[in-house]
């Protein structure tokens, strides 16, 4: 089984930058579509951005151009990198497999605020 640790989320302002992680607790992971999540309050979870074993990546429309997935396979840590951020943009945000497939992991509380 698969353990998900994200960390890196903190509160920031609009247009401000944070760097989110995510390791992995097995090698599998190199073999799998990884993707970063984020559910905001009263919302559901959504699919934000993905990365192949390939290094191929695809983001949703909202943070298209702001936001950079990568993964480093050695490590077995993803990583989002979060550019001028908004507030609609706070969330607990999670990474998994695409589809998702293993435990959720405790996720990592972003917030833009002013």
């Amino acid at each position: 089984q698969v353990q998900l640790v994200e960390s890196g989320g903190e509160l920031a302002q609009p247009g401000e930058s944070l760097r989110l992680s995510c390791a992995a607790s097995r090698t599998i992971f190199r073999f799998y579509v990884m993707g970063w999540y984020r559910q905001a309050p009263g919302k559901q979870r959504e699919l934000v951005a993905r990365i192949t074993n390939a290094g191929d990546t695809n983001y949703a429309d909202s943070v298209k151009g702001r936001f950079t997935i990568s993964r480093h396979n050695a490590q077995n840590t993803v990583y989002l990198q979060m550019d001028r951020v908004k507030p609609e943009d706070t969330a607990v945000y999670y990474c998994n497999s695409d589809p998702a497939q293993w435990p959720w992991g405790q996720g990592t509380q972003v917030t833009v605020s002013s």
